[in-house]
């Protein structure tokens, strides 16, 4: 076959059928991104292709330093040409890595340029997609409207102000760009910070935190606020967990101990966390949001790396708490309890902890809705394997036929082709299990599920058109 060709990843004719016909011109809603509205709003044009292409894409970063490139035509101050040339020469050597496919199909959806990047093709492409940056059509708007992207949910913490989405709301009419509340530095309270962090939270929420029920009542208003503004998802960041009781626990003791710099115990620190996230689900489920936990990460492990260039910079990896599935099934106990359980997705990075999650998220439903789902293949598991091995476990412990589908988890406007790689990996196992019979060959039913998947569950699930949808 081909490279890339119009049938490339579909290896039976149920899939070449579902693809075409069902999944291929769906829209879009990409539920979580690390776009800066900022940059949506400013509609910049970008100079050259390594502006928009290479800048601030960790993955593209790792796979240059596995290819020995130095930091300089990294993250530093290479010039940008050499910059892709060093680019294309790592494309040669990465065959069967999911970032050749994703950068050609980039390429040829975006450019329409149809060649393959290298070192002896670099200068012409370089030259080739460079003319058309000018042009207004690659403005950051035009990529989004043009890849028929119907909403945009960034990562925004809860002390933003929201500038930027409020002048898109008034602004912007082919597209939604809403905020999605993610509260890390309440999390991170070991950092050296939170005492200042906590400063700020009050002056933008008007609410004076004395302790640790005034800090989450300026949080509820601030989920009150981002929802005045379309917010429908919160995003949390668990690298581990451990649950802890928290009855009886003098929370303002730790949250000062915190504010101090003190070190807190990690019974302390454990028991903060989980009165935290049970409060934020308490808040997710008054609000009508979902809530969005990614687990099982080992962050900055590079401590020289992360000293000198930063975060989220490619010196993360996969993590391997073995019990975290235990102490989040001891978290849903808890919340289900409570009566507190609001939608949830759930991400590990480790896949070993998927087949747990998905068999406790099980014991979690609610009525009426699909409330607990496992979440895409994500970060390193969004791969072809890793999104066969997440439909094959969704399918199989749960109902495929409810799930929300694919994000592009990027900080790049190019990367809305992953939709269609996702598409393409779903209609060819959907299409699989048609050939080997075990779902019927009908185009009708099984074509609405390949819809559902892609787009329509999304819209319906986080609601992000119910006040539109109301008014109909």
């Amino acid at each position: 076959m081909k490279f890339l060709s119009e049938d490339f990843l579909l290896t039976n004719e149920s899939a070449k059928m579902l693809f075409h016909k069902h999944a291929e011109k769906m829209p879009i809603i990409d539920y979580h991104c690390h776009l800066e509205p900022a940059e949506i709003y400013e509609n910049k044009k970008y100079e050259n292709l390594t502006q928009i292409w290479l800048g601030g894409d960790h993955y593209k970063w790792r796979l240059l330093r596995a290819n020995g490139i130095p930091e300089k035509l990294i993250t530093g101050d290479g010039e940008d040409y050499e910059k892709f040339l060093a680019f294309a020469k790592t494309l040669e050597k990465s065959f069967g890595n999911p970032i050749y496919e994703w950068t050609h199909l980039e390429l040829k959806r975006f450019f329409h340029i149809d060649k393959l990047i290298s070192s002896e093709t670099a200068k012409e492409i370089w030259d080739e997609a460079n003319q058309m940056l000018a042009t207004d059509d690659f403005r950051p708007r035009a990529l989004i409207k043009n890849s028929q992207v119907k909403v945009v949910c960034t990562t925004d913490d809860p002390i933003s102000t929201l500038s930027y989405h409020e002048l898109l709301a008034k602004e912007e009419k082919d597209f939604k760009v809403l905020p999605a509340l993610r509260p890390d530095h309440l999390i991170s309270i070991t950092d050296g910070h939170f005492a200042d962090y906590l400063t700020e939270l009050s002056a933008v929420s008007g609410i004076e935190i004395k302790g640790f029920k005034t800090m989450i009542k300026a949080l509820e208003q601030r989920f009150e606020f981002f929802t005045s503004l379309g917010g429908r998802l919160s995003d949390h960041s668990l690298s581990t967990y451990t649950f802890a009781e928290t009855k009886n626990v003098d929370l303002d003791s730790i949250l000062q101990k915190a504010k101090e710099n003190q070190t807190l115990a990690d019974l302390e620190y454990n028991q903060y966390i989980t009165a935290l996230i049970l409060e934020i689900m308490k808040l997710n489920k008054k609000f009508e949001w979902t809530m969005q936990l990614h687990v099982n990460v080992n962050r900055s492990i590079n401590g020289p790396a992360l000293s000198k260039i930063g975060e989220n910079t490619g010196f993360d990896s996969m993590g391997t708490q073995a019990n975290i599935s235990e102490e989040l099934t001891k978290l849903f106990s808890k919340a289900a309890e409570l009566e507190t359980i609001p939608k949830t997705i759930l991400y590990s990075l480790n896949q070993n902890d998927w087949l747990e999650l998905a068999t406790m998220i099980g014991c979690f439903q609610g009525e009426g809705v699909q409330q607990l789902q496992l979440g895409a293949g994500w970060w390193f598991n969004d791969t072809k394997k890793g999104m066969e091995n997440q439909l094959e476990i969704f399918a199989s412990q749960s109902l495929l036929s409810n799930f929300v589908g694919m994000l592009t988890d990027s900080r790049s406007f190019l990367s809305y082709p992953r939709h269609e790689y996702f598409r393409r990996v779903l209609c060819n196992f959907v299409g699989q299990l048609i050939e080997n019979g075990r779902i019927p060959d009908n185009e009708a039913l099984v074509g609405k599920m390949i819809e559902d998947i892609s787009y329509n569950n999304v819209h319906d699930y986080f609601g992000f058109f119910k006040d539109e949808d109301s008014n109909q």
